[in-house]
């Protein structure tokens, strides 16, 4: 099992930055993927940004050139930066973890391990 706990978000205005933080611990997967997925009042849980032990990135096309998502060299950390925010970041952001089985990282639905989510609020 492993254990993810983010920190970071906050309330911020337009334009401003915030960088969000998942501290993982637990088990061991050998190939997996890591990442950030956000979820507004009413709609889906979507994928922000993940990636993935071959070292890929990925990002969603509404925060591509926005937000980066990082890890510390142990890669039990996990960041991510956000920049230029905008009041359609509002959300509540996940970090999860999941098996990585080769090409993409699997969606929400694929992710197996989850923390509680931190609260962005951009207005």
């Amino acid at each position: 099992h492993v254990q993810l706990v983010e920190s970071g978000g906050g309330s911020v205005q337009v334009g401003g930055s915030l960088r969000l933080s998942c501290v993982a611990s637990g088990d061991t997967i050998g190939r997996y993927c890591m990442g950030w997925f956000r979820q507004a009042p009413g709609l889906e849980r979507k994928g922000v940004a993940t990636f993935n032990t071959d070292g890929d990135t990925s990002y969603s096309e509404y925060v591509k050139g926005r937000f980066t998502i990082s890890t510390d060299s142990a890669k039990t950390t996990l960041y991510l930066q956000m920049n230029n925010l905008k009041p359609e970041d509002s959300a509540m952001y996940y970090c999860a973890v999941g098996k990585y089985w080769g090409g993409s990282c699997p969606g929400a639905v694929g992710m197996e391990y989850w923390g509680k989510g931190t609260q962005v609020t951009v207005s």
